[in-house]
């Protein structure tokens, strides 16, 4: 073929024609070139990668297949090496060692308080509650899931932690026959024993193992002791609403006990209980019609167990409750099942309370308050609770705690419930988030403790020119009229920070709450929260004010020492954290709060306490709405310490009520009882004199306060006096509102003779606020 043909077959798109033969080539046979398509063909292939050899199709799904096998092999190995082991739920209890700092025994706890019953003994709809909680197919499953084994294999391996979603056989399996370690050994064994176990027990014996070996919290272990523990009845005798709920308890025991539990987790658990009893209608184990009119059943009271009197059931739950939450941390467990891997686990416990200053902080709550209390003559006195959390400022330790008069008469403990408001105690977070982030007010001035605001009482906040609709009343609605920051605080005037907390944005100002310590999730970002009408605990604000003497490196307040367990050591996290505010508004806080006690409310039962030798302290007072809490927070350079009281009617349930009239003085305020509690304690466990050192150029601790002219001279007679005699007049006119009056004593028409109540005028809060969890 010639060049031409050969141009038009590749136009056409055939081939090229093949080399004709040379002379005398015998038919059949390639020309010395080696033509011909199949030599074409070869030539233009490019020669296959070595990569391409050893990963073909064939070779993967030959490895895949193997793999495969191997697996099956293994698993076969393991279900014929593995059998049921005997069961060690009870073997495995064993009492629990708390100790003081020092290693003085403080407690023992961990009695197994266990009743196992027959399945027959309980009633065949409560039995379907905890089907219905856990897992709707257990009458046809075999016993596992494999999709969570898979999960929670891989959980572990990444370092997710673990899920929920075993199967009861499985939770039966690791509560009787295993343990609650997050371990690739433990899942794998058991899966094999759930298999085992489906196969070699009926439906019912599993059901009645899960139930009577699970932990339901307040250290009742199996449907019998729970419910003794928390309806007074026996197994036989619960109805389906109660079953519904100690199926939803499960979960996470402590945090839904109604007794103890938050807002929030009562609100968790009312939606398990919910949840519970609709799966039961979806598989027609209840009728709809019946489901409609069930209505919550509220649990009795707990009973605090042998060995936990006094003070000593509080420090024992909150050491368990934190060294629970580091097991969720470290092991991936659930709440559930860290909590029953510490309860009656064998657990050696020290804690970082030091034996001589909780004695003190006890001994300081007597003399100063429960030893006046006389509810026999004043039935308010039986109202009162106090709580008290004493924090080391430079190791973050709880050397000191005060939950209640006695753990078994009252089972929530005073030190860390949240559910009161902490009032003017927040102010010196607005004035943190202020300095932090450098705000100025409306009229573009940088906000200092030298910044001049308004204080009239009632004035309305504005932001840009345009009023926000809220302005709340300084107490005993007294106008200050031009006011320094640093006065203010002294005096607690409520209309500067509120306007404060608007001029440094309400979002800044939570989210410094939240760097500082407290839990703010939930809380709205709205003015109100100025006045501190959000809840707080005394632990949560004595950690805010330990990290504000810690220099603002934040302080997160730890019980647990140290905790060992049968050789292994649980590394507990260390309570001082990084810096969340800088050095210099820390400590220009500092500063402004020693005006508080040199200067304002707490003058009288902190600065003129003579037990002081010369202590610098720095603190807020704080009083809530309708006077149901009073609070004094304070600290020194060594020790922060937040004393709270509380109005409670145990008798209707925990209500909130006021506290006028507690101890015969009209109104029970930060500045008197939780002062006086706090420097009683605080300068009687106070080894020597110590100054701040601190980085600022403002406040009163830096600079002089301005003398006050005669017409500014506060009172000196307490508002709180222990006493039902009549206070002194001040000799300032009440007509001129003094500034350097302390605004949480009340005004001289209050304290006339009147044996009535002063007008529950909120004292620092905005009557009727929709946050005040009183109100709720």
């Amino acid at each position: 073929m010639g060049r031409a043909e050969e141009r038009r077959a590749r136009q056409r798109g055939g081939r090229r024609a093949a080399p004709r033969r040379s002379p005398g080539t015998p038919t059949g046979v390639r020309g010395p070139a080696g033509g011909g398509r199949a030599a074409a063909r070869r030539g233009a292939r490019p020669e296959k990668s070595l990569l391409r050899r050893l990963f073909t199709w064939r070779k993967i799904l030959g490895t895949f297949f193997a793999v495969c096998l191997l697996g099956i092999g293994a698993f076969v190995v393991l279900y014929l090496a593995v059998d049921i082991p005997e069961g060690n739920a009870d073997a495995t209890r064993q009492s629990n060692v708390y100790r003081y700092s020092d290693g003085k025994i403080l407690a023992r706890s961990g009695k197994v308080n266990r009743e196992l019953v027959d399945l027959s003994k309980v009633p065949k709809e409560v039995q379907n509650c905890f089907v219905a909680a856990e897992n709707k197919t257990f009458y046809t499953d075999s016993g596992v899931d494999l999709k969570g084994i898979a999960r929670g294999l891989l959980n572990t391996v990444t370092g997710k932690g673990t899920q929920g979603g075993s199967t009861i056989t499985q939770q039966y399996v690791k509560n009787f026959y295993l343990n609650q370690d997050q371990t690739i050994t433990r899942k794998v064994k058991e899966l094999v024993i759930s298999l085992k176990v489906d196969q070699r027990m009926t439906k019912d014996e599993i059901l009645a193992g899960y139930i009577n070996t699970s932990y339901y919290g307040r250290g009742a272990y199996g449907i019998q002791a729970a419910a003794r523990a928390y309806y007074r009845v026996d197994a036989k005798d619960l109805t389906v609403e109660q079953g519904a709920y100690l199926a939803a308890l499960m979960q996470a025991p402590s945090q839904y006990d109604w007794a103890v539990a938050s807002d929030t987790g009562r609100k968790l658990v009312k939606n398990r209980w919910n949840y519970v009893l609709d799966n039961m209608v979806e598989q027609n184990w209840l009728d709809a019609g019946k489901r409609r009119d069930m209505k919550f059943p509220v649990p009795e009271e707990p009973r605090p167990t042998p060995g936990q009197e006094g003070q000593k059931g509080y420090l024992i739950t909150l050491a368990n409750r934190q060294l629970a939450q580091q097991l969720m941390k470290e092991q991936g467990l659930t709440r559930a099942e860290a909590e029953q891997a510490v309860e009656a686990q064998g657990w050696n416990i020290t804690l970082n309370i030091d034996s001589k200053k909780q004695a003190a902080l006890e001994k300081a709550v007597e003399t100063e308050l429960t030893g006046r209390l006389d509810p026999d003559r004043r039935k308010v006195d039986g109202h009162v609770q106090a709580g008290a959390v004493s924090v080391d400022v430079k190791t973050g330790k709880i050397v000191a705690l005060y939950g209640g008069e006695d753990y078994f008469k009252h089972w929530l403990s005073n030190a860390t419930r949240r559910d009161y408001q902490p009032a003017s105690t927040f102010k010196p977070v607005i004035l943190a988030a202020a300095l932090e982030h450098d705000a100025r007010t409306q009229e573009g001035q940088p906000i200092t403790a030298s910044t001049i605001y308004d204080g009239t009482s009632g004035r309305q906040v504005v932001d840009g020119g345009r009023k926000v609709g809220f302005g709340p009343p300084n107490e005993d609605e007294v106008d200050y009229g031009p006011i320094t920051v640093q006065k203010a605080m002294n005096q607690s005037v409520n209309s500067v920070f509120a306007q404060m907390g608007v001029d440094v944005g309400m979002t800044r100002v939570m989210d410094t709450a939240k760097q500082l310590g407290m839990d703010t999730e939930g809380m709205q970002a709205v003015p109100a929260q100025t006045l501190g009408s959000m809840g707080a605990s005394p632990l949560e604000m004595a950690g805010v004010y330990a990290t504000l003497a810690n220099h603002g490196r934040k302080v997160t307040p730890s019980i647990v020492k140290s905790a060992e367990q049968r050789g292994r050591t649980i590394e507990m996290p260390d309570p001082i954290g990084e810096q969340v505010i800088s050095r210099e508004a820390a400590d220009t806080v500092t500063s402004v709060l020693t005006g508080v006690v040199d200067d304002g409310t707490a003058r009288k039962s902190v600065r003129d306490n003579p037990l002081r030798r010369g202590q610098q302290v720095a603190g807020k007072t704080g009083t809530s709405d309708e006077n149901k809490s009073a609070w004094f927070v304070g600290y020194t350079p060594e020790l922060a310490t937040a004393v709270g009281l509380f109005g409670e009617d145990v008798k209707q349930n925990g209500k909130h009520v006021p506290l006028y009239g507690a101890l015969g003085v009209p109104r029970v305020n930060g500045g008197g009882f939780p002062a006086q509690i706090w420097a009683t304690y605080t300068f009687s466990v106070m080894d020597e004199v110590s100054r701040f050192d601190l980085d600022t150029k403002q406040g009163a601790a830096v600079r002089p306060s301005q003398t006050p002219s005669a017409s500014e001279s506060p009172s000196e007679t307490p508002s709180e006096t222990p006493t039902t005699s009549e206070p002194p007049v001040s000799e300032t006119p009440s007509s001129t509102p003094p500034s350097e009056t302390p605004s949480q004593t009340p005004s001289t028409p209050s304290q006339t003779t009147s044996s009535a109540p002063p007008s529950e005028t909120p004292t620092e809060e905005v009557p009727g606020n929709p946050l005040d969890p009183g109100d709720q």
